[in-house]
């Protein structure tokens, strides 16, 4: 009996010394960290500003700095009184129009010729070299007309005179309405007659189709161009577009309205 218990003791003692110490028990994860409440409109209750110190991005539709409905409102362009008309204008209402209705034997007041637009533009050749006559021709016509000119580009590219297709070698003002009557009045009160040697324009200078074009050498001739301002003295182009059907219909309109035709 001795000897079953001896080795029945040993076979125990070389087993636990074999065997692996026991695993430790696990220890319960940490909790996470409690997020705070989103905040109305998406973004986070006392938010960070964002990256490089940038503050957090406002609503859509808005630019940073913009005050909603308290942003000052945009100026509107100026417009002209209720019921002004201008000289010129009242002048065409009143007398012409009857005037070519009886002269012509018109049935319709529609009938009547009447302005449509005037064309002022200029052709700066030069600008190909200097850019800055350029700027100051873009200026002078806003001096003349009272409105931004607006540049003109070359169509198609032309080795002999160094032009290249959509390169900028002129300016243009297109008017209409009031101004259109405002500009034709100073032009023909104001300006033709500082032109020096003056003997009127040619009566023949319409395109067949109640069209007038005018050349003007000096640009000087306008009041709104100072003499002693100017770099160089520069020349422009006139069109009046009508709704006249002939030319005669065209030159009794524009001779009624003043234009000095020679004779």
């Amino acid at each position: 009996m001795s000897k079953e218990k001896t080795g029945a003791e040993g076979a125990e003692a070389r087993g636990t010394e074999g065997a692996a110490p026991a695993a430790a028990p696990k220890q319960p994860k940490a909790e996470k960290a409690h997020k705070a409440p989103k905040a109305e409109g998406g973004g986070q209750a006392g938010a960070a500003p964002g990256k490089g110190g940038k503050p957090p991005k406002g609503q859509k539709g808005q630019r940073p700095g913009d005050g909603g409905s308290d942003s000052k409102a945009r100026g509107k362009p100026v417009a002209d009184p209720p019921g002004y008309k201008p000289r010129m204008k009242k002048l065409f209402l009143e007398t012409v129009a009857k005037d070519l209705r009886e002269e012509f034997g018109y049935t319709s007041p529609m009938q009547v010729p009447r302005l449509t637009k005037i064309v002022v533009s200029m052709g700066l050749g030069e600008a190909i070299a200097n850019k800055k006559i350029l700027d100051t021709a873009t200026q002078e016509l806003a001096q003349i007309t009272g409105r931004k000119a607006m540049r003109t580009r070359a169509k198609k590219s032309i080795a002999t005179f160094k032009v290249r297709q959509d390169m900028d070698i002129g300016a243009m003002v297109t008017l209409r309405g009031n101004v259109m009557y405002e500009f034709l009045d100073r032009l023909v009160n104001a300006s033709m007659p500082r032109i020096k040697d003056f003997r009127g324009v040619n009566p023949n200078a319409f395109d067949g189709h109640g069209n007038y074009s005018l050349g003007v050498t000096e640009q000087i001739i306008f009041p709104e161009i100072d003499y002693d301002k100017i770099e160089r003295v520069s020349g422009m182009n006139i069109a009046i577009v009508t709704t006249a059907a002939t030319d005669a219909e065209a030159r009794s309109l524009l001779a009624r309205l003043g234009m000095p035709f020679r004779k």
